[in-house]
């Protein structure tokens, strides 16, 4: 899976704009999978650790407040100059972390589709691996 998860941080460099940096991280272990950063000062796996912890923090408020037929799929965090895109899986077991440049040319419908697009081939790899 190293050299799909290679391409596909190459594609989200190439193909959304601001891109910063990139994480796929398990809900339940914390493990990240897959980084890629094209700013040296910024730790793309530590602020995926942090994510995570808003992650589950939403899980549990989903199950908390009784929304069965919940779950999360996107969250968007705008900051002073970033944008932070928290996209989860169908099934909730990884999230993968977006950071980008808040610029004019960001498009959050391009930005899902194309995310979508990862998530489906990351389920069929880890459908083959199991």
């Amino acid at each position: 899976m190293s050299s799909f998860l290679k391409q596909f941080g190459d594609d989200l460099k190439k193909n959304i704009p601001g891109f910063i940096a990139v994480t796929i991280t398990e809900v339940r272990t914390g493990i990240v999978y897959f980084s890629q950063s094209e700013d040296p000062n910024y730790d793309s796996e530590l602020s995926s650790s942090f994510y995570l912890e808003i992650v589950r923090a939403k899980m549990n408020s989903i199950i908390a407040t009784d929304l069965k037929d919940q779950k999360i799929d996107t969250i968007v965090i705008n900051l002073t100059s970033q944008i932070h895109f928290i996209d989860l899986s169908d099934n909730g077991e990884y999230f993968i972390y977006l950071t980008l440049k808040d610029n004019k040319n960001f498009n959050f419908g391009i930005t899902k589709l194309r995310l979508n697009r990862y998530k489906q081939e990351i389920k069929l790899i880890q459908q083959k691996n199991k």
